[in-house]
């Protein structure tokens, strides 16, 4: 089971999106958690501002450091001083996110996301309690909440019980470093185009055949990095035959 604390001025934003579907049933059945913390709750403003002027100037408002670090200590407090978490600082200037950190993260018990907004997070709290900050990627965002909901989103459809079927996460796009291939359902034609005949034949065999060939084309095309570096971790047959033949006359 994975935990999800998201520390956030939007509680009800990331409460709303991320209990409905996939994402709520999982959590119902035990799979998951998800909770919003709202940082205002932890201001000691009697007028309950979270957010300040810059030091040394500029355009915007900073998210101050206190509310923000009593928010993070009323979830450590629940669950525990000595229980191992995670606390991920959803920033443009983070680490990229990519399934196999969605694979990594998706093995830890306690997850924190913390949601900028405004200019920002004083840097101090962040020096305090963050242990990773990551980014979707090279773009900004008006705050940090949906950087977080696509990220509980990936990890946690990683989380074991959390989607009906198993094979679903392995057999997807970047399973298994490559996109995923096509695929079809009823009617076996639609709009005079038909389903291709080896997904009706039966032989599964053939059927996993043309569908790593499929991923293997649509990456090729559309992914080349992807490509090229699924290439180097398996090698075509002809090249490692040569890899063989260049270690035995090396």
């Amino acid at each position: 089971m994975v935990n999800f604390h998201i520390m956030t001025l939007f509680p009800n934003m990331v409460l709303s999106g991320l209990h409905t579907s996939i994402l709520g049933r999982a959590a119902e059945r035990g799979y998951i958690s998800i909770e919003a913390i709202n940082i205002r709750d932890y201001t000691q403003d009697k007028h309950g501002k979270v957010d300040d002027y810059t030091y040394g100037g500029g355009a915007g408002m900073l998210m101050q450091a206190q509310p923000v670090y009593d928010a993070y200590q009323s979830i450590v407090e629940r669950i525990g001083q000595d229980r191992k978490r995670r606390v991920i600082y959803v920033s443009p200037q983070g680490k990229t996110f990519h399934q196999e950190m969605a694979q990594e993260l998706s093995g830890e018990e306690d997850l924190i996301f913390l949601c900028g907004h405004y200019e920002g997070i004083d840097e101090r709290v962040i020096e305090e309690i963050v242990t990773d900050e990551i980014s979707l990627g090279d773009y900004v965002l008006t705050g940090g909440e949906l950087a977080a909901m696509v990220m509980v989103d990936a990890i946690a459809r990683l989380v074991p019980g959390v989607l009906h079927n198993g094979e679903s996460a392995v057999t997807e796009s970047f399973g298994d470093g490559l996109l995923e291939y096509p695929q079809y359902s009823r009617p076996e034609i639609w709009h005079e185009k038909r389903v291709p005949e080896v997904l009706l034949s039966g032989d599964h065999a053939k059927v996993d055949a043309w569908r790593l060939e499929q991923s293997l084309l649509r990456t090729k095309e559309r992914r080349p990095d992807l490509y090229e570096k699924y290439l180097e971790l398996h090698p075509p047959v002809e090249k490692k035959k040569r890899r063989k033949r260049e270690a035995a006359e090396g």
